[in-house]
Protein backbone atom coordinates (compact mmCIF):
# COMPACT_ATOMS: atom_id res chain seq x y z
CA UNK A 1 0.00 0.00 0.00
CA UNK A 2 1.27 3.34 -0.63
CA UNK A 3 1.86 5.76 2.28
CA UNK A 4 -0.25 8.48 1.20
CA UNK A 5 -3.30 6.07 2.41
CA UNK A 6 -1.59 5.82 5.62
CA UNK A 7 -2.06 9.50 5.76
CA UNK A 8 -5.84 9.24 4.76
CA UNK A 9 -6.77 6.84 6.65
CA UNK A 10 -5.26 7.89 9.78
CA UNK A 11 -7.31 11.67 8.94
CA UNK A 12 -10.30 9.99 8.26
CA UNK A 13 -10.59 7.74 11.32
CA UNK A 14 -9.56 10.73 13.75
CA UNK A 15 -12.18 13.05 11.95
CA UNK A 16 -14.59 10.32 12.90
CA UNK A 17 -13.86 8.65 16.26
CA UNK A 18 -10.22 9.38 18.01
CA UNK A 19 -6.57 9.40 17.48
CA UNK A 20 -6.43 5.63 19.36
CA UNK A 21 -8.38 4.39 17.16
CA UNK A 22 -6.43 6.20 14.41
CA UNK A 23 -3.16 5.20 15.36
CA UNK A 24 -4.95 1.02 15.74
CA UNK A 25 -5.94 1.64 12.10
CA UNK A 26 -2.74 2.49 10.70
CA UNK A 27 -0.93 -0.15 13.20
CA UNK A 28 -3.37 -2.61 10.88
CA UNK A 29 -2.49 -1.42 7.71
CA UNK A 30 1.61 -1.63 8.49
CA UNK A 31 1.30 -5.32 9.09
CA UNK A 32 1.08 -5.07 5.36
CA UNK A 33 3.78 -3.89 3.03
CA UNK A 34 4.06 -0.22 2.87
CA UNK A 35 5.35 1.31 0.13
CA UNK A 36 7.20 4.93 -0.77
CA UNK A 37 6.53 7.10 -3.18
CA UNK A 38 9.16 6.81 -6.01
CA UNK A 39 9.90 8.76 -9.26
CA UNK A 40 8.28 5.94 -11.42
CA UNK A 41 5.15 5.81 -8.94
CA UNK A 42 5.00 9.70 -9.35
CA UNK A 43 5.23 10.06 -12.95
CA UNK A 44 2.64 7.15 -13.76
CA UNK A 45 0.36 8.93 -10.96
CA UNK A 46 0.52 12.45 -12.76
CA UNK A 47 -0.31 10.73 -16.23
CA UNK A 48 -3.38 8.84 -14.41
CA UNK A 49 -4.49 12.30 -12.98
CA UNK A 50 -4.10 14.37 -15.95
CA UNK A 51 -6.34 10.88 -17.71
CA UNK A 52 -8.83 10.57 -15.16
CA UNK A 53 -9.29 13.96 -13.60
CA UNK A 54 -8.06 12.19 -10.19
CA UNK A 55 -6.62 13.82 -7.73
CA UNK A 56 -3.53 13.59 -6.53
CA UNK A 57 -3.56 10.40 -3.16
CA UNK A 58 -5.89 8.39 -5.52
CA UNK A 59 -3.60 8.80 -8.30
CA UNK A 60 -1.15 8.21 -6.53
CA UNK A 61 -3.18 5.06 -4.96
CA UNK A 62 -3.90 3.69 -8.11
CA UNK A 63 -0.55 4.19 -9.98
CA UNK A 64 1.09 2.21 -6.87
CA UNK A 65 -1.18 -0.57 -7.79
CA UNK A 66 -0.29 -1.13 -11.15
CA UNK A 67 3.28 -0.83 -10.78
CA UNK A 68 2.74 -3.88 -8.08
CA UNK A 69 -0.05 -5.36 -10.22
CA UNK A 70 -1.77 -5.31 -7.02
CA UNK A 71 -5.59 -5.06 -6.27
CA UNK A 72 -6.61 -2.21 -4.74
CA UNK A 73 -9.49 -2.73 -2.23
CA UNK A 74 -11.72 0.66 -1.32
CA UNK A 75 -15.11 1.83 -0.02
CA UNK A 76 -14.27 5.46 -1.71
CA UNK A 77 -16.93 5.41 -4.56
CA UNK A 78 -14.21 7.97 -6.66
CA UNK A 79 -12.64 4.39 -7.61
CA UNK A 80 -15.67 2.47 -9.02
CA UNK A 81 -15.78 0.90 -12.00
CA UNK A 82 -11.96 1.36 -12.77
CA UNK A 83 -9.92 -1.86 -13.58
CA UNK A 84 -7.36 -3.25 -10.57
CA UNK A 85 -10.04 -1.88 -7.92
CA UNK A 86 -12.50 -3.30 -6.19
CA UNK A 87 -14.85 -1.16 -4.48
CA UNK A 88 -16.97 -2.16 -1.88
CA UNK A 89 -19.69 0.47 -0.89
CA UNK A 90 -19.39 1.08 2.64
CA UNK A 91 -21.83 -0.56 5.00
CA UNK A 92 -23.37 2.15 7.48
CA UNK A 93 -25.12 1.16 10.61
CA UNK A 94 -27.21 4.26 11.69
Amino acid sequence: MPTITIYEVFKTVLRQRDESDALQAIALMEQGSVVDLTANISILAAKISLERNMPMADSIILATGRIYQATIWTQDSDFEGIEGVRYVPAQFKG
